[in-house]
């Protein structure tokens, strides 16, 4: 290491930090930016718009019912989504990836932010005003073991939110689910079979058909081949891409296989405890990734030449708990290149390439 590096080194671990008074700093300046934000007019071009979206979990209240403590799940996350796309949300298990999509679709009732929808601001919404809606927003679950009813035959599964939604005449139905499942590689004669009679792939081809047999503009798929076999997962996102290019959906596709979302994503939002890591361009997030967490995510996609060395950057110890996250930057526990001020200053979130966003303060001493 030069002098030079060392003198800063020490400079900077002599610095002074006020926790409670950056961390009061911290949250004035991103109150300001929510209200400068929320006051701004809906984007028509786009099919989604979320704006610092967060959601909290109680872990302990008093007699009262006054929360004391809380989980914070997902904090401040925003993107925007246009018909036909799909962003990709990655990051480890627990980073708030299944609570943010969940959110979204209003399974969970949003803490804070603002979800608009097709020129809609949905978060206030009550169920039956989202009843209106629920037709355009769907799901595709992680297990398709348990999220079918097994009592039920795949013709009923698929006839029952088409009859909910009146969406055809009730003599036209059976046609109507027997074109859908075609369109999801599904024979007719499954029409009769009940869902313990299935493969898993086929299983999620079911689940697909369901979550479309709506025509949705938006689908949250929540992992969706995270437990098929590597041939079966290439034939479901084969599928999805078709059905995406015939129906101009929008889809917000979460997993934690980077090989996966490269090939479907055109957006990539990388999650870590809660919070936004960084935010790009599928071309922008591979070609160029800035936050050090990305890079460590990269590191450890397999490389199927066997000659080529891989470069891992191993995380040392385990995600922190959200119920207890770190101060200043989230991610410094593990960092390898954390210094003084990524414990105590929370780094801002900003734009560094055209589209490209991150936060990280050593992307502020590159610049």
């Amino acid at each position: 290491m030069s002098e030079e590096k060392v003198m800063n080194n020490v400079a900077e671990s002599e610095v002074m930090y006020d926790d409670a008074a950056l961390a009061a700093e911290y949250l004035e300046k991103r109150k300001k930016q929510h209200e400068e934000d929320f006051a701004k007019p809906y984007d028509p071009e786009c099919i989604l718009e979320v704006r610092h979206l967060r959601k909290c979990f109680p872990m302990k209240k008093t007699m009262t019912g006054k929360v004391t403590k809380e989980l914070v799940a997902v904090d401040d996350v925003s993107f925007k989504l246009h018909a036909g796309e799909t962003l990709g949300i990655v990051g480890e298990s627990g980073c708030g990836k299944t609570t943010a999509g969940r959110a979204i679709l209003k399974l969970h009732q949003p803490t804070g932010g603002q979800i608009i929808f097709n020129g809609k601001d949905i978060t206030n919404y009550t169920p039956k005003q989202m009843r209106e809606i629920r037709k355009e927003m769907q799901i595709i679950f992680q297990d398709p073991y348990s999220s079918l009813p097994p009592r039920d035959t795949v013709g009923g599964l698929l006839s029952e939110p088409v009859l909910v939604h009146k969406l055809v005449p009730k003599d036209q139905i059976r046609n109507y689910v027997l074109k859908l499942m075609d369109e999801c590689g599904l024979r007719d004669y499954y029409f009769e079979r009940y869902p313990h009679e299935f493969s898993g792939g086929q299983r999620q081809r079911i689940c697909i058909a369901r979550a479309l047999s709506v025509n949705p503009k938006l689908v949250i798929c929540d992992e969706p081949v995270s437990a098929l076999d590597v041939s079966i997962q290439a034939q479901i996102i084969n599928l999805l891409k078709k059905l995406q290019r015939e129906r101009n959906m929008a889809y917000v596709f979460i997993s934690h296989d980077l090989s996966v979302v490269k090939f479907i994503s055109d957006k990539i939002l990388v999650m870590y405890l809660g919070a936004v890591m960084e935010f790009g361009t599928k071309e922008d997030i591979f070609r160029n990734p800035m936050h050090p967490y990305t890079k460590a995510l990269f590191s450890a996609v397999p490389n199927p030449d066997p000659t080529m060395k891989m470069d891992r950057i191993k995380l040392q110890g385990d995600i922190p708990s959200p119920a207890n996250p770190p101060k200043g930057c989230r991610f410094h526990t593990r960092c390898p290149y954390a210094k003084e001020v990524c414990k105590h200053v929370t780094p801002e979130y900003k734009e560094y390439e055209n589209g490209h966003f991150a936060a990280c303060h050593l992307l502020n001493e590159e610049q």
